[in-house]
């Protein structure tokens, strides 16, 4: 038993319009069959993506705080023309520069969607080269060797390498961004705007594998959802997750 990461889920006001942001941003589709707008690689619609990590923008009625997310995306380059050019289309489509006490002196750039989500344009990365346009999906943790132990056995993703500041992991099929916790202090203070969406396998029971993350210290969370066919819950250092039924 164990789940897959599917999709980095968004809040925003206007789900249509940071759908077509993130369908822009990453030369992706986005696809809107109701109240969540999915954005994933062009082609005919599959979900889940058999190989990456997909978005789901859904809508809410509270704008973003000026409190910085505490999970964001980090996008791929392959070299620094690219970066250039990708960080003059973006800023183009609505991005704005943003200040997360990076400094002057990293070589990424730190930009805010048409929302103010934070994400960031990495220089070109070996270890990125065939991930996708989405590097990574990073989360900001008290204990990354925590929650290499939590998200390791939450999920079927191998554990690459975990320390005291930062512990990564991938699908084990070695295909679609990698999953990065950075030690950060600080607890959390606000709802998480972006989240992680997980999902059992065929054949694999929901219930049971929500009971088997509650086992692993995940709680169960109440953000007003009402009766539907997903778990909300938290993992051990706050961060919300959902589990979704298979469809």
């Amino acid at each position: 038993m164990a789940l897959r990461p599917v999709q980095v889920n968004i809040k925003a006001l206007d789900h249509s319009a940071v759908g077509r942001f993130w369908a822009e941003a990453l030369g992706w589709s986005a696809y809107n069959p109701g109240m969540t707008t999915y954005v994933g690689p062009v082609g005919d619609f599959v979900w889940p993506d058999p190989g990456t990590v997909g978005i789901a923008v859904v809508p809410v009625p509270e704008p973003k705080t000026t409190t910085k997310n505490r999970t964001h995306l980090d996008l791929a380059t392959t070299s620094t023309a690219h970066q250039t050019e990708l960080i003059a289309r973006l800023r183009a489509l609505g991005a704005t520069p943003a200040d997360v006490g990076q400094g002057d002196d990293v070589p990424w750039t730190v930009l805010a969607d048409p929302e103010g989500n934070e994400f960031c344009v990495l220089e070109p990365r070996e270890v990125y080269r065939d991930t996708g346009p989405i590097a990574a999906v990073v989360v900001d943790s008290e204990d990354p060797r925590a929650m290499a132990r939590f998200w390791g056995e939450a999920t079927d993703w191998t554990l690459h390498e975990v320390t005291d500041e930062h512990a990564v992991l991938r699908s084990a099929k070695g295909v679609g961004p990698y999953l990065e916790f950075l030690r950060k202090p600080g607890a959390k203070t606000v709802p998480d705007r972006v989240h992680l969406d997980l999902l059992p396998y065929p054949g694999d029971d929901k219930a049971a594998e929500v009971a088997r993350l509650r086992a692993l210290g995940a709680t169960d969370l109440d953000l007003g959802q009402g009766d539907v066919p997903w778990t909300c819950l938290a993992d051990p250092e706050g961060h919300e997750f959902c589990v979704l039924a298979l469809p």
